[in-house]
């Protein structure tokens, strides 16, 4: 899983699985869904990011054993 924020655009955007993407859904005017084949979320883009998401607080819990920062 990947988390990645764009400053330039205001866009946070989050990867959940690496896989080909086959459809983009717009949830709204500021959310988009990537899935893949089998309708699986791969990733989710939130633009007006600081607007809309608490960006100066990141919390990850329960992860795997191996960790990569």
């Amino acid at each position: 899983m990947k988390v990645k924020y764009f400053e330039e655009t205001d866009t946070l955007y989050i990867e959940f699985r690496v896989n080909d993407i086959v459809e983009t859904k717009d949830l709204d005017e500021n959310t988009i869904l990537d899935l893949d084949a089998q309708e699986n979320i791969c990733a989710i883009t939130f633009e007006n990011a600081s607007m809309r998401t608490d960006l100066q607080r990141v919390t990850v819990e329960g992860m795997a054993k191996e960790v990569i920062f």
